[in-house]
């Protein structure tokens, strides 16, 4: 089974939780000064986010580090 690659795996994440909090993009972006385009581009995993961005929008959806990385995405290599 080929791995899917962990930028993709991060954007998706990301894509899923900012949809479960219920906020889009462009709020999501602004709340915590970031561009839309770049988080576009992270949700999509064409972008590398580096781990202060990380942080800046695991603060913006309210939930922890370690609440990102308790989902289907990070359970295996896959």
């Amino acid at each position: 089974m080929e791995r899917i690659d962990i930028r993709i795996r991060v954007g998706l994440r990301i894509k899923q939780l900012r949809s479960h909090a219920g906020v889009t993009q462009d709020e999501l972006a602004y709340s915590i000064g970031l561009s839309r385009s770049y988080l576009a581009e992270v949700e999509t995993g064409k972008r590398n986010i580096s781990i202060v961005n990380l942080e800046r929008i695991v603060d913006g959806l309210d939930i922890t580090i370690a609440d990102f990385f308790d989902g289907d995405y990070f359970l295996s290599n896959s």
